[in-house]
């Protein structure tokens, strides 16, 4: 989905003119059109310009995904996001995590592996990955579900993270 899409999508599920949301993001109403349909490209940082002004999880990640080129957990737009559906999906997805470890052969060097324990290690990276992405989701409908703020939830996290000497 392309940053166009998202923002297009976003601005009509909140009820939003093109022109309401260029006021907030800093672009003209023509721009924003433009880089819905497609037909112009997305100013750099325009993405993250409506995170911060929507203070919105699926920005934020759209931002990311910008700036990463995609290596970081994708919006899942075609998937129930209801609370409980999401929060099912999650711990499911930590169970296999953790079910996997048992497998996994995490005290040998990656020189020191057989092939068939890189498969497992393989196998027990992407349920991370697809446990990182549950989590993700969980805390955006969190937020939005029950009105916390995005960026405070994250900016407490790195405080608590700094607190603890895991940052400097």
């Amino acid at each position: 989905m392309s940053i166009g899409d998202v923002l297009h999508e976003y601005r009509k599920e909140r009820g939003l003119t093109q022109e309401q949301f260029s006021e907030k993001v800093l672009l003209d109403r023509s721009s924003i059109a433009k880089v819905e349909k497609g037909t112009r490209a997305a100013p750099k940082g325009l993405a993250m310009q409506a995170a911060v002004a929507f203070d919105e999880p699926r920005l934020y990640l759209a931002a990311q995904e910008e700036v990463t080129g995609g290596a970081i957990s994708p919006w899942l737009d075609n998937v129930d996001l209801h609370r409980a559906s999401v929060l099912f999906k999650t711990v499911e997805e930590m169970k296999e995590v953790l079910e996997l470890t048992s497998e996994a052969p995490i005290s040998k060097t990656a020189d020191q592996l057989t092939e068939a324990d890189r498969q497992v290690m393989k196998r027990l990276l992407m349920e991370t990955v697809e446990a990182i992405t549950a989590l993700t989701h969980f805390a955006a409908v969190l937020c939005k579900e029950y009105s916390f703020s995005w960026f405070a939830t994250w900016k407490e996290h790195r405080a608590d993270l700094k607190a603890k000497k895991y940052m400097k």
